[in-house]
């Protein structure tokens, strides 16, 4: 537990100091500011597009997956029905093989003449 609380000490105290390396970075920066707000919309808008792309990649791997899930979940609801029938088919033949049994035994001797 003491490890994971270090790490994420660790781990908040370096996104804390890359953040305030990158305000201190633009606040010295050797470009004026239009310039700078330039590079950030760049940025930004570059930032937005990687995004939209991911999105997108995402959505279409999840809709691949799922649609594969609904192939295979079909595949095996028949074979289940498949095994199913035969089970019924097989149960059928038993229950008919032992009303016979039965038949035949309840049926009383001839006697013979």
């Amino acid at each position: 537990m003491s490890d994971r609380d270090n790490f994420g000490t660790f781990l908040f105290g370096f996104l804390l100091g890359g953040i305030t390396g990158a305000v201190v970075a633009l606040l010295y920066a050797p470009q004026s500011g239009d310039e700078t707000r330039a590079v950030i919309k760049e940025k930004a808008i570059e930032l937005a597009d990687k995004t939209g792309d991911s999105l997108e990649e995402s959505y279409a791997q999840a809709e691949k997956a799922a649609n594969d899930a609904v192939t295979k979940a079909q595949d095996l609801i028949k074979v289940a029905q498949e095994k199913t029938s035969e089970l019924g088919q097989k149960g059928q033949v038993i229950l008919e093989e032992a009303k016979s049994r039965v038949t035949k035994s309840k049926k009383p001797e001839e006697p013979s003449i």
